[in-house]
């Protein structure tokens, strides 16, 4: 999802990042969930992958995850979208960033150059503003740069102290700061890059004696100070980048923030979005120039959308590929394929592998399930169309059943080109309607149709005269037979 910065990219006068360290061992005890924190999802991702793909970007040499809580869960998930990092897991007889970092240089053994620590819990921070955490972290030769940032309300945050020089002389967790401490705003987000040898030198000096009985890493950066070597400060204005989830009102948060950032960003390249505040996208999906969403419409995972189409209102689409020019109203739809100028809709629902073609059409209440429908062709009303191949410019007719399903057997039933089948039919899988073709209308087909044939299986019609007032007598319908045989003797 993110690009290496130019500023950061390895080159011969600008070594690659020699380790970025992600903190994702902690218990998440406010989400009340069984589910690890990190695992949790916002724009369609688990909030851990968007550190992740933020360090990825710095194209470091190394990348170490610290687990520790829910430890199976997070690293089956980490097998699963990112492979090539490594694991580092956080033991339970110590406690406190500084231990979980050791844990990674334990894992990371010998390492050169920087080391980023982040977090797995920061979902808004950018691999763009870890990249100029990293340039100016260079620009100065500083030991140690952190991220900080401005807040209106910083309880809860350590505190960063700067020097008469400007520098960062030590940072102050809440709990152990001093009330003129307290009134300073700017704080440490818990984003650094050390110098690899003054982060293996202040994790061995720094201890536990604090409120917490915890080993800070914010204590590195006093041990920095006290061997006089200098600790920048990356100032962001960005407030959101260095805020964490802790629980379920801040994972609602700040998801609508990043909806509304993924759609500002869209409307800025040319997409029409009716009502911001009722269409969600996650941030994997593409769209085209010119493309409108209509309100409650959502875009998920690997949707993409083409120039000129419409989406919506009422309408979720889960992995689809939408062409160019198509209109998909009141639909759920997920991995399918809608072509070019193709309909889709009111109150639709395609199932997966369904491929829609070029100008096609698929109707109110129609459901469909690995189902081709031909560029030109139509499926407009009330159909159930499974496990089907429908060539160009066919027409299912309203209220037409591909019975794919034997109570054993899924099988396939093809109609050709510019065939008809008539409403109300049945196909009982696997038949096959070939090239220009008809089906009469409540047909229930079991063999197949020829080239240019006209298929008809239903029993002749008979019509029982009488039958109404002798077998209903004393109804309304009975009464309106009787009334209009007599006026037929009486006119």
């Amino acid at each position: 999802m993110t690009e290496p910065d130019d500023s950061v990219r390895s080159s011969s006068s600008q070594p690659p990042v020699g380790a970025v360290v992600i903190l994702a061992a902690g218990e998440g005890t406010r989400m009340k969930s069984s589910r690890s924190k990190l695992l949790h999802e916002l724009g369609g991702h688990s909030m851990l992958s968007y550190a992740i793909d933020a360090a990825t970007a710095l194209q470091p040499e190394r990348i170490v995850v610290v687990v520790g809580h829910l430890r199976d869960q997070v690293e089956a998930h980490l097998a699963e979208v990112a492979p090539h990092v490594i694991v580092a897991v956080q033991g339970s007889d110590a406690y406190g960033t500084g231990y979980a970092v050791r844990c990674a240089l334990d894992v990371l053994g010998d390492v050169h150059g920087e080391v980023v620590v982040t977090y797995g819990d920061v979902p808004l921070l950018t691999s763009e503003t870890l990249a100029g955490l990293v340039a100016d972290h260079r620009r100065s030769a500083s030991a140690a740069t952190v991220l900080t940032a401005n807040v209106p309300d910083p309880t809860g945050y350590g505190r960063v102290v700067r020097d008469d020089d400007g520098l960062v002389g030590r940072i102050v967790e809440h709990k152990d700061a001093t009330t003129d401490q307290l009134g300073i705003s700017e704080i440490n987000s818990g984003i650094y890059v050390f110098a690899a040898e003054t982060l293996v030198q202040g994790l061995a000096e720094i201890t536990s004696d604090n409120a917490s009985g915890e080993l800070y890493l914010t204590d590195v950066v006093t041990v920095a100070g006290r061997h006089g070597q200098p600790v920048a400060a990356h100032l962001i204005d960005d407030l959101w980048q260095t805020e964490g989830i802790n629980d379920r009102i801040q994972l609602a948060r700040m998801n609508a923030e990043l909806n509304r950032r993924t759609l500002e960003k869209w409307m800025r390249a040319g997409v029409t979005v009716i009502d911001p505040a009722t269409t969600w996208v996650h941030a994997s999906v593409d769209l085209a120039a010119d493309v409108t969403l209509h309100p409650n419409t959502s875009l998920e995972g690997a949707t993409s959308v083409g120039a000129g189409a419409t989406i919506g209102p009422d309408t979720t689409l889960v992995d689809v590929e939408v062409g160019e020019g198509a209109t998909v109203i009141r639909t759920h739809g997920s991995l399918a394929v809608i072509g070019a100028g193709a309909g889709v809709g009111p109150f639709a629902f395609l199932r997966p592998g369904t491929q829609l073609g070029e100008g096609g059409k698929i109707g109110t209440f129609v459901e469909t399930k690995n189902a081709q429908i031909g560029a030109g062709a139509k499926v407009p009303h009330l159909s159930y169309v499974g496990d089907a191949v429908i060539g160009e410019n066919a027409n299912i007719g309203a209220g037409v059943i591909f019975a794919n399903y034997d109570g054993v057997t899924k099988s396939t039933s093809t109609v050709g080109r510019a065939s008809f089948v008539g409403s109300n039919s049945v196909l009982a899988a696997p038949v096959n309607i070939a090239d220009g073709a008809y089906v009469a209308a409540g047909s229930a087909v079991t063999n197949d149709v020829g080239v240019g044939e006209l298929g008809v299986s239903r029993a002749r019609q008979r019509n029982i005269p009488g039958w109404v007032v002798r077998k209903r007598a004393g109804t309304k319908t009975a009464a309106a037979a009787e009334a209009a045989a007599d006026e037929r003797l009486h006119p």
